[in-house]
């Protein structure tokens, strides 16, 4: 996106529109199965649910207000191009790493409390 031209700049955005809801609607499953699991005998209590939670809700959170100001600002060619995808990078790598905390709560299952 950086270097890209001006035509190809929409097809870009485009394809990371679509997977940004492609990530939001898999959360759907994603969540639905976890709450499956649950009935195999894990308490809601558990310090790793509850956290797996937590950072659910906050990456639910910063999904929704993370990059549709930005990608409205790319795409309305509005504000300095470089900026704007420099925050969305920024927010991106945020976002991935929101989820890579959430995959190790439930995969190294601690013990918080």
């Amino acid at each position: 996106m950086r270097i890209s031209d001006e035509r190809l700049l929409d097809e870009q955005l485009s394809v990371f529109r679509s997977a940004v809801r492609l990530v939001k609607h898999a959360g759907h499953v994603l969540v639905a199965t976890g709450v499956l699991l649950m009935f195999k005998g894990y308490p809601w209590s558990t310090s790793w649910v509850v956290m797996t939670i937590v950072v659910m809700f906050a990456s639910i959170f910063f999904l929704a207000r993370a990059f549709k100001p930005v990608l409205a600002g790319l795409s309305a060619r509005a504000g300095d191009r470089q900026a704007l995808i420099t925050v969305l990078n920024k927010k991106l790598w945020t976002y991935i790493i929101l989820l890579l905390i959430m995959l190790w709560f439930m995969v190294a299952k601690p013990n918080l409390w």
